[in-house]
């Protein structure tokens, strides 16, 4: 431990002795953990708000039935085009489904939205079946939601997103104000908790109206989309699967003829995601190795100049006494640290510049401690590596021979 110490003592003078080429020889490594560490912690910042906002929408053990589903190819979308819109024949078929406990019918359109001169163009306007406050996806903060009763007897009432009432409603409060939505009139009996924005789109502009009156402002073959929930988020593979044979049953399809909908969980989109963000970040690795790589080569031939430099003091060390093993470790030691010193800036501007973007920008950034231990890791052993030759040649000098080049 001592030897160690010492070693790590003499790498600090050495390095601060020569500071501007120190700064030099490491600045490949700067760069290339500064890149990783602010790509890194930008992505893991995307994957944990894209899961959030997944989750918070869909729910966590819920699924949807969809007209498609996930596609992922050309081939997959010309095989789905022909599928049926899904009906509320279908809700009910679902319904019935064992393990199922509620489901929940929602459409999506979009129009404008009036208040006296203030005008909101192309907000969503959702219509939702009487079991939406069943799955959490609207909270609301002021006033109350919309009772089932209004929704089974098509009431013109609505739950309007923060921004809608910070929009149309800035001095007053919208609770029982009547709103135009695509031309006809509706009250609103409450205003949903802010929820954000994803990547600069807000998810605060929309409405919430009954299903009936959405088939009525906008038409009775609107598109609509099932979210169920199973008795138990553990029994939600069981619950797609009854509800799969459920829907088989109602669109009366043959055991031969494949799927003409799409069941999809919070985990599908999640798994579709991360596979491409893994994509970037497999791409951004093999750049970055690259790049360390170079700097490694860089150290290396700093250091071998530093050993010739240093000939006289091998010498003198090894004739009083030094062990091979001591001089290896005396320079591998301090080809370490100078690489690791690289490592320490570059994960330090790696965090600024993640944070600068996440100010600057949507983007957000999260900061993860296995991130600040890759960066320095992978610093330290590019010093090991490519310190390793020239500690060993200068443990191999002759003591003699060093002694006469001074």
């Amino acid at each position: 431990m001592y030897q160690i110490t010492e070693s790590l003592k003499i790498a600090l003078a050495a390095v601060w002795a020569n500071k501007l080429r120190s700064f030099l020889t490491v600045l490949g490594n700067i760069v290339a953990v500064t890149s990783i560490i602010a790509v890194v912690s930008l992505v893991q910042g995307i994957n944990d708000y894209v899961t959030d906002a997944i989750q918070s929408d869909l729910g966590v053990g819920t699924f949807s039935v969809q007209r498609f589903g996930m596609i992922t190819s050309e081939e997959e979308f010309e095989k789905v085009v022909g599928n049926p819109d899904v009906t509320e024949k279908d809700a009910g078929a679902v319904r019935r489904a064992d393990l199922v406990k509620v489901v929940m019918s929602q459409a999506g359109s979009s129009g404008d939205v009036r208040y006296r001169d203030r005008l909101l163009e192309s907000v969503s306007v959702s219509g939702v079946s009487r079991d939406y406050a069943e799955f959490g996806t609207y909270k609301v903060e002021r006033g109350r939601p919309v009772t089932p009763m209004e929704i089974d007897r098509k009431r013109p009432v609505a739950i309007i997103g923060w921004e809608v009432a910070d929009k149309l409603f800035p001095d007053e409060d919208p609770i029982d104000k009547i709103i135009t939505v695509a031309g006809s009139h509706v009250t609103v009996v409450g205003v949903n908790e802010k929820k954000g924005s994803i990547f600069g789109s807000s998810q605060d502009q929309f409405v919430v109206i009954p299903i009936g009156l959405s088939a009525k402002l906008f038409g009775a073959r609107q598109r609509i989309e099932l979210t169920a929930k199973p008795a138990s988020a553990d029994l939600t593979e069981k619950a797609m699967d009854a509800a799969t044979v459920a829907l088989r049953i109602e669109r009366r399809l043959k055991p031969s003829k494949a799927n003409n909908f799409g069941i999809v969980t919070s985990d599908t989109f999640l798994g579709m995601f991360k596979q491409i963000t893994s994509g970037i970040f497999g791409v951004l690795i093999g750049v970055v190795a690259l790049s360390l790589v170079v700097g490694g080569i860089v150290i290396m031939n700093i250091m071998l100049m530093v050993v010739s430099e240093r000939t006289a003091e091998i010498g003198l060390r090894k004739a009083l006494g030094a062990r091979k093993k001591d001089i290896i470790w005396q320079f591998l030691i301090e080809s370490i640290v100078l690489s690791t010193m690289g490592g320490v800036i570059g994960t330090s501007l790696g965090f600024t510049a993640a944070w600068l973007v996440t100010k600057l920008t949507p983007m957000p950034a999260s900061v993860h401690i296995y991130s600040v231990l890759m960066g320095i890791g992978m610093t330290a052993a590019v010093g090991l590596f490519f310190g390793l030759y020239p500690s060993v040649k200068a443990a191999n000098l002759d003591p003699i021979e060093a002694l006469r080049r001074e």
